[in-house]
């Protein structure tokens, strides 16, 4: 009801588990390294508790968006089931055939291991994800340790994620579950936001969804904060109410007493809302009944923003200049589109395109290429031009979904090279039509080694000094030592890039150092527009 009122693209405070609305908070980053280092753990158990809205789900399925093609993945959403029932949904889910009217464990059991042997003969990983994972029973739990079992000299061929609340974490502490404690090979629990990061958590929410301007004053996020309790869904269900209050009333933004309100109908108290709920009616009404007046006062309002002060244009003007929808050229095919946007991805890097496989292309550059779905904390972090796969304006009509290529990206506007031209765009535009496809390429240091072990020395550790040096700051040693004081500091890069910090140099670590420390590099982010 409000969208069209607040000038917003989409819904900001859906509590569906969208990928993209995803805010990445520490305890968010720290929750997705820990599932993607259980991914790439070589099996076992891996266990992400949380309160309830804490985000657990979503922060799944960014992993699901980031997890290798070479993975077969089941997501099981309901597991309150009996050990066949649950034996027979991992089989449907992974497409395994068995005996029609089967009710044999054994049958059940045989049936999967067949099929993750024949999965690891083709180099496919199998993931299983069980969300509300509090609600399996201790005999169930212990099927799925059995399943476990089955391994390689190298690896199990099962890797089982387990979704749930803080009980899960207690049941699992049971002596009779100690065989499944021990094979958990990572574990997280996912807290509430801290007070700084709901302010962070709103905005960014109401940025994806294309917002142009504060629509909760920063003097009230500490009542947001003390109301919600850091959590994400609630944070989400009593923003969603206000801003329904805030637009019935014709206002312009939240204020203190249209939150006091929403808080006493989100949390139920019958008291207050005796007093309260008749103006929030009254203006409900008027809003119907007088949709003339209020876009007229919706009108003036945003006119009066946009007035400059006198003598000097307004920053508020300016941006409200900005076009909130990218258009593909109306004389030119989309057909070419995927062409163009890829000859633009590599103009920025001092290449030419020569058509077909632009990864393959790419490599013979010296340059890699990521192929990926995600956000645009995705991009932010990346920092590299990217061709996104960009829907119609309207939003609804895929066969004139088409290619552009992301230039330049602040908190307010992105930039495209579109076509043979280029635009800047809100930044609305990327919530209502892009799709979470993206492409980009990044360059592979010279002489990066594989890995690096503990107390080596040579060259390989001298690279890894000089690289940690860059980007962080500092003098790399001349003949230095892999010793505890170079893994702190790599384990703070880990952690600032948002994978596990283990102070192990595998192949996301490798790739996030030499995205980091190459200064060549076309940029993406304009840090003068954070502002």
């Amino acid at each position: 009801m409000y969208q069209s009122h607040f000038g917003l693209t989409e819904a900001p405070f859906s509590i569906a588990p969208d990928p993209r609305y995803l805010y990445m908070s520490q305890r968010h980053q720290e929750a997705l390294a820990h599932l993607l280092y259980g991914v790439n753990a070589g099996g076992g158990f891996v266990l992400l508790t949380g309160e309830v809205g804490a985000g657990k789900t979503t922060v799944c399925r960014c992993l699901l968006e980031q997890i290798p093609q070479s993975c077969d993945v089941a997501y099981i959403f309901n597991p309150k089931l009996t050990v066949p029932e649950l034996l027979s949904t991992i089989c449907v889910e992974f497409g395994i055939a068995y005996p029609p009217g089967n009710a044999s464990i054994k049958v059940y059991v045989d049936c999967i291991n067949a099929y993750l042997l024949e999965a690891n003969a083709r180099d496919r990983q199998t993931v299983l994800i069980i969300d509300e994972a509090q609600n399996l029973s201790a005999d169930v739990l212990e099927e799925m340790r059995l399943l476990t079992n089955l391994e390689t000299n190298q690896r199990k061929l099962l890797q089982i994620i387990l979704l749930g609340q803080p009980e899960l974490a207690v049941m699992l502490a049971r002596p009779e579950l100690r065989q499944l404690a021990q094979r958990v090979v990572a574990r997280y629990h996912l807290g509430p936001l801290a007070k700084p990061e709901v302010d962070a958590y709103v905005r960014h929410r109401l940025d994806m969804s294309g917002a142009r301007r504060r629509l909760f004053p920063a003097r009230l996020m500490g009542q947001v904060y003390a109301l919600s309790g850091g959590i994400p869904r609630v944070i989400n269900v009593l923003c969603d109410r206000a801003l329904l209050g805030a637009y019935v009333q014709g206002k312009e933004r939240v204020d203190r007493a249209t939150l006091a309100q929403a808080a006493r109908e989100v949390f139920h108290q019958p008291t207050a809302r005796r007093d309260l709920t008749r103006p929030l009616v009254a203006a409900l009404i008027l809003a119907i009944g007088g949709a003339a007046a209020v876009m007229a006062y919706q009108r003036e309002q945003r006119e009066t923003d946009a007035a400059p002060a006198a003598g000097a244009p307004s920053a508020v003007q300016a941006q409200a200049a900005l076009p909130d929808r990218l258009d593909w050229p109306q004389d030119e095919p989309t057909s070419g589109s995927k062409s163009i946007a890829y000859a633009a991805l590599f103009r920025a890097w001092g290449a030419d395109y020569r058509g077909g496989d632009a990864c393959k292309q790419a490599e013979g550059l010296g340059l890699r290429c990521r192929m990926a779905r995600g956000g645009l904390d995705d991009l932010r972090q990346f920092n590299r031009p990217a061709v996104l796969q960009m829907r119609d304006a309207a939003g609804q009509n895929r066969d004139r979904s088409f290619f552009a290529t992301l230039t330049g990206l602040d908190y307010r506007s992105a930039s495209f090279a579109i076509g043979a031209g280029g635009t800047t765009v809100a930044l609305g535009a990327l919530a209502a039509q892009w799709s979470g496809h993206y492409t980009l390429l990044w360059r592979t240091l010279p002489e990066a080694p594989k890995t690096v072990r503990a107390g080596e020395r040579g060259p390989a550790v001298q690279w890894l000094a000089r690289q940690l040096a860059q980007v962080q700051g500092g003098t790399a040693e001349a003949d230095p030592v892999f010793d505890d004081a170079m893994a702190r500091h790599l384990k703070q890069f880990q952690f600032d890039q948002g994978l596990v910090p283990d102070a192990t140099l595998g192949p996301q670590t490798l790739m996030r150092l030499s995205v980091a420390a190459d200064k060549a590099a076309p940029k993406l982010v304009r840090e003068q527009g954070r502002n």
